[in-house]
């Protein structure tokens, strides 16, 4: 039975003290859900929300990590780095990792098995531009992505993997796909998974919606079939909608 996770991406905000401020007033909030609740906070944020977690049900994530484990990649951080200290998940080959910092689906690959090398819970972001949408692209991209990306994996490393479904023109936009659009794209996701793994396998890998979600359209997304919840981008920067989100209000 796959779980619903709802992960908040706090991208490149908040400094340790409002890190700190904001568990102090998500963890009564979301204390009670039955829901994966995890925030992917800033490399400077992660030693502090770890520490300010550690009572709580709430995980804490990196947003993104080298494959390497050691060398001359100045400014990066590795898998072992971000084991050490505790943290359990990463997001990887988020839409702006790929257009900004000229990832592909090759480094995405070596990202994902470095992850479960190291027993990360991998986060691996799909999706399709607003002109790859409009030309009828949607499907092509996406099985791309997914036969490159989780290229290699074992049976037992795709049962562990998140997949996060975020078209690339929703996001940060307010624009949203219908949740019947999302739940049909998020279904032909996990048919792709099944002719690579299997069908039993890919019924238990779970796969996120993300995409301007919000307290006011996250029950009508979750409550989809396919959907097992969401990777939430700037609703996740307050503790007060973002604790909505996780219970569904």
């Amino acid at each position: 039975m796959r779980k619903k996770i709802i992960a908040g991406n706090w991208k490149m905000n908040k400094l340790p003290n409002e890190a700190m401020a904001f568990f102090e007033e998500l963890a009564p909030l979301v204390k009670n859900t039955q829901n994966e609740v995890i925030i992917c906070a800033p490399y400077t944020d992660l030693f502090y929300s770890l520490m300010s977690t550690q009572d709580t049900n709430i995980k804490i994530g990196a947003q993104n990590m080298h494959w390497e484990e050691k060398g001359a990649y100045t400014g990066e951080v590795s898998p072992q780095m971000l084991k050490s200290i505790g943290v359990e998940y990463v997001i990887i080959g988020h839409s702006e990792r790929r257009e900004y910092f000229a990832e592909t689906d090759e480094t995405v690959n070596k990202k994902l098995k470095a992850a479960h090398e190291n027993e990360l819970k991998p986060i691996v972001c799909v999706g399709e531009t607003l002109e790859q949408r409009e030309k009828g692209k949607t499907e092509e991209i996406l099985k791309k992505q997914i036969n490159l990306g989780l290229e290699g994996l074992t049976d037992e490393q795709i049962r562990t993997t998140i997949v996060a479904y975020e078209p690339i023109w929703a996001i940060g936009t307010g624009k949203t796909a219908t949740a019947e659009d999302a739940n049909n794209i998020i279904k032909g996701i996990r048919t792709e998974i099944a002719k690579m793994h299997g069908e039993e396998n890919a019924q238990e890998i779970e796969i996120l919606y993300g995409g301007s979600v919000k307290s006011s359209n996250s029950k009508e997304l979750f409550t989809m079939s396919d959907i097992d919840g969401g990777l939430v981008g700037g609703a996740s920067l307050e503790a007060s909608e973002f604790s909505k989100i996780v219970n569904f209000e």
